[in-house]
């Protein structure tokens, strides 16, 4: 393995490992939030204890983000020095952002959340944990913007041989950045409604606390829902955006590699990339894909033969990415629909519940496919079409990013391991009564 390689290895796993925290801390942040609201306006000791339980879960969940995201940043010198001296007037101001406004606020703010029980009125407690939400959500917001800017880079000029700032709003207020934005919040939103949802139906099924678990999961239910339907929304309006400034990746997003009106979509097929074709082809629909991409059966759809080899995207793994994103995504919808019809009689579905459980990891599934499918499809570009990956990594030796991986993946497993444990256990053991 070469450099490159090996340093967007190391790269995906650290990115893939920190993203299994973020969402739920986005999500999660707003349905305690909302608890707490709930408990300051009626006074119901229910939603004191709902708020504590899973603030506790937050609390994990949101540590382990913090440790597993600052090596993030670290990486952009190690070991892409090459692009962060290219693109560094613009993406490091973007980051610089993030960190000293974004995110040191919700960190600050967390404390506050932790220790200010006693010491804080009801409606002022309550108040942080909304700035919490808020700011993560705003954490969020300069990552994403600065995603976008690799997807779609505006706002520049080539000045010395490096990419400069000229027009900071173009940046921020781009269309891709929006879309980017919400479609990938709301996925943050449905998986923390579907961790409350998993949680709860545990609990259910044992019959365990069942007013407790009924309320939060019904909370957690019309949050899922609502997004889950928005996500869908978000979804099309990316996808035709995508079709019209990342036509490469669209391509490969369907295995579609002939230029044609009446473009079909292929539910499910295996493409043979060395001699530009798909060896399978299952459930072809059709016009759809023109449909879906712009909106107009007779649109033309641009076929991946029409560009040139070196600048296509792996196209197995970014069109299986996104066919999983998709499938779990309706899923997502119908789970949350089937959950609204029987929000009244959880306790009598315990088909439903034992679904709801076992699909807790399914959310983390259907967003890391939508990260694999978002970066492996604009390859081979680090900044599409103006910097490739290859120009981009650092000038170091082969042995020093093989042994920063492995210990990376070391120490991760580790981390994991132990995060996941910790909320397995105090999930499992359910709300305890403070004395």
């Amino acid at each position: 393995m070469d450099v490159v390689l090996l340093s967007r290895l190391q790269f995906a796993a650290a990115t893939m490992f920190h993203f299994l925290f973020v969402p739920l801390t986005l999500g999660l942040a707003f349905l305690i939030a909302y608890m707490e609201t709930k408990y300051v306006k009626t006074g119901d000791e229910m939603y004191l204890r709902m708020t504590k339980f899973w603030g506790k879960l937050f609390l994990i969940n949101f540590a382990l983000g913090i440790v597993t995201g600052i090596t993030l940043e670290f990486q952009f010198g190690t070991n892409w020095s090459r692009y962060s001296e290219y693109v560094g007037d613009i993406f490091g101001s973007l980051l610089a952002i993030e960190a000293t406004v974004a995110f040191f606020l919700e960190s600050t703010l967390i404390g506050i959340w932790i220790f200010g029980w006693k010491k804080l009125s009801k409606k002022a407690h309550a108040t942080v944990m909304w700035l919490i939400a808020i700011g993560g959500t705003l954490s969020a917001v300069w990552i994403l913007i600065a995603n976008s800017w690799m997807q779609h880079p505006v706002g520049y000029t080539i000045r010395n041989g490096r990419a400069e700032l000229t027009d900071f709003m173009a940046v921020v207020t781009q269309k891709f950045a929006i879309l980017e934005f919400f479609h990938t919040v709301s996925a943050g939103y449905i998986l923390a409604g579907f961790f409350v949802m998993g949680i709860s139906a545990y609990h259910l099924l044992k019959k365990q606390n069942i007013e407790f678990f009924t309320r939060s999961f019904k909370m957690a239910l019309m949050f899922a829902l609502v997004f889950s339907l928005f996500e869908g929304l978000t979804g099309d309006m990316h996808g035709t955006h995508i079709a019209e400034v990342q036509p490469e990746k669209l391509a490969a997003m369907e295995s579609h590699w002939e230029t044609q009106k009446n473009a079909p979509i292929t539910l499910f097929a295996i493409p043979d990339e060395e001699n530009e074709k798909n060896l399978i082809e299952i459930g072809k629909l059709p016009s759809l894909l023109s449909i879906l991409s712009f909106h107009d059966p007779d649109a033309v759809v641009k076929g991946l033969k029409d560009f040139p080899k070196d600048e296509r995207p792996p196209v197995f793994i970014t069109s299986m990415a996104f066919k999983i994103m998709v499938g779990l995504g309706t899923l997502f919808i119908i789970l949350t629909i089937w959950g609204f019809i029987r929000r009244n009689k959880l306790t009598e579905s315990p088909k439903y519940l034992k679904i709801m459980l076992f699909s807790i990891p399914l959310p983390y599934i259907a967003i890391e496919a939508g990260w694999v499918l978002a970066e492996v499809g604009r390859q081979p570009w680090i900044v599409y079409k103006l910097l490739k990956t290859k120009d981009a990594a650092s000038p170091i030796v082969t042995s020093q990013v093989a042994t920063t991986l492995i210990g990376f993946i070391l120490l991760y497993g580790f981390l994991g391991a132990l995060g996941f444990y910790l909320i397995y256990k105090f999930a499992k053991m359910g709300p305890v009564e403070e004395k």
